[in-house]
């Protein structure tokens, strides 16, 4: 998997489905897709061999901080297994769309080993200011 990259604009249907691109259903080399709203502003879809490492890293840090077990059962309580159909399209339940604030459409995005869904007004303000501590960091990175 070299990772998921780009933005993709899609309308919800009537049930609560959105189209995944079509990039993204090959690039993710798997069948099945876990759902989960760990940030207050998106929802992240992992395909399955990414979140088996989230539930090794879950898992360790349980048992270094039992005291997390609250929150650790509120995400995985709220997550959802998912495969798209045969029109590419996941379902969103109606819990996880409200928390998200989806409402006709979505912003999918791409964030290289997981995807994000975006409300697309709610992604534009999360990335609209300009950061100069990480402009410095990425200078690193892109030298």
């Amino acid at each position: 998997m070299s990772g998921f990259l780009g933005r993709y604009r899609y309308s919800l249907d009537d049930k609560g489905r959105v189209s995944l691109p079509a990039t993204f259903q090959r690039e993710a080399d798997a069948e099945h897709f876990v759902l989960v709203r760990f940030h207050a502003r998106a929802l992240t879809l992992y395909p399955d061999p990414v979140w088996e490492d989230v539930e090794d890293r879950l898992r360790e840090m349980l048992e270094r901080r039992p005291d997390v077990r609250p929150q650790v059962l509120r995400l995985t309580g709220n997550a959802v297994r998912t495969s798209p159909d045969s029109k590419g399209r996941i379902l969103i339940p109606d819990r996880l769309r409200e928390e998200a604030g989806l409402e006709d459409e979505a912003l999918i995005v791409g964030a290289l080993d997981k995807i994000e869904i975006w409300n697309p007004d709610r992604f534009e303000e999360a990335t609209a200011a300009e950061d100069e501590e990480f402009e410095r960091l990425a200078a690193s990175i892109f030298a």
